[in-house]
């Protein structure tokens, strides 16, 4: 099986990548903006640098496209977020620059890496399943971004029903190599990294509404290869037990938590953003705020799959990854000591 991956450097293409390369009949393509170091896990594959929102993508797609069985789309940008224009570009351009390349290269399977933020808000206490509005929360550019893909794909499910079209919806993504990206993307320079090291913040804000769902990266990369190997469609909703809530994270960081109104966490996030102080804006407080829970019985009972590490232990791993500044020095990415300041000011990484 000839199974490309866009996107292959990240959080989930780098556990892709180590999932499939223990599979002797699969033979894994990846494709980035910024081309690995041909070495560590990345020796031997065949590598392809392509920026999916630029003019020459397509052609360049369609051609390394050609021949596959499945193509998988994990290409995605979250940073800078002050520049909305370039993640317009490549996550809804981009994401339809693939489909239409993947059509034209005759490929039989498209799996997309979605998203729990491609929901409506929903509730906190009890978990929807994957046939829950697809509306995503207006006030998150990543929600709608992941909403509009989600949209491209009906249509495509309906303009081409020989396509097989699998659509993976993940809670937040945890492993020890994505630490200094998740820090970089999410905390910028204001995380509290000797604290980390020693396992404790002593402040938590806490909110009935932050009720979140985490899952190991290995255990997505294990659903995505379940898909690519099952005869199924749709959408599949992957997160592990438990849900992550304040008193949770109050226990693990020995912290205490203190209430704080929706719109103060709100307000803070939008006014520091505005500052550059940290590169987290409104719309990702509203989007944990308002995300539901998934139910992920659909993955369960069609793909057999159950994740190996709990929410918890994935947590645990993320946090020390960002306290050691963990991360993969070949992979772009998720290479360690990237600077943050610069992410700040919207500069390109390097």
């Amino acid at each position: 099986m000839r199974v490309v991956i866009v996107g292959a450097t990240g959080n989930s293409g780098t556990a892709l990548l180590r999932r499939l390369r223990t599979e002797p009949d699969v033979e894994a393509i990846g494709i980035a903006r910024r081309a690995p170091e041909n070495n560590g896990p990345y020796a031997g594959l065949e590598w392809h640098s392509v920026d999916v929102g630029r003019d020459d993508a397509p052609r360049r797609l369609v051609r390394i496209f050609d021949g596959a069985d499945a193509v998988v789309n994990l290409a995605w940008q979250i940073q800078p977020s002050h520049d909305a224009r370039r993640l317009y570009r490549t996550n809804v351009l981009g994401s339809r620059t693939v489909f239409q390349a993947a059509l034209r290269a005759g490929v039989a399977t498209l799996v997309q890496a979605s998203s729990v933020g491609v929901y409506a808000p929903g509730p906190k206490w009890a978990y929807v399943k994957e046939t829950w509005l697809r509306t995503g929360i207006p006030e998150s550019s990543y929600s709608r971004h992941k909403a509009m893909v989600e949209r491209m794909l009906d249509e495509i499910e309906s303009d081409h029903p020989t396509l097989r079209v699998v659509r993976i919806r993940p809670g937040l993504i945890f492993q020890r190599d994505a630490g200094t990206e998740i820090g970089r993307y999410f905390a910028g320079p204001l995380v509290p990294v000797r604290l980390l090291r020693l396992g404790w913040v002593p402040l938590l804000p806490a909110n009935p509404g932050l009720r979140l769902q985490a899952v190991h990266a290995d255990d997505v990369a294990d659903a995505y290869l379940r898909v690519l190997r099952a005869d199924v469609r749709g959408a599949f909703n992957i997160a592990a037990e438990p849900v992550l809530d304040p008193a949770t994270l109050a226990r693990e960081f020995h912290g205490i938590p203190v209430p704080v109104p929706g719109f103060a966490l709100q307000g803070a996030a939008a006014l520091s953003w505005w500052l550059r102080l940290q590169p987290v804006d409104r719309g990702w407080v509203k989007l944990a705020l308002k995300a539901p829970l998934m139910c992920c019985d659909r993955a369960a009972g069609e793909l057999g799959w159950r994740p190996e590490t709990d929410a918890v232990s994935a947590l645990r791993e993320v946090v020390a990854g960002l306290a050691e500044r963990a991360g993969r020095p070949e992979s772009p990415p998720l290479r360690p000591g990237t600077s943050r300041s610069g992410l700040l000011r919207g500069r390109r990484d390097p």
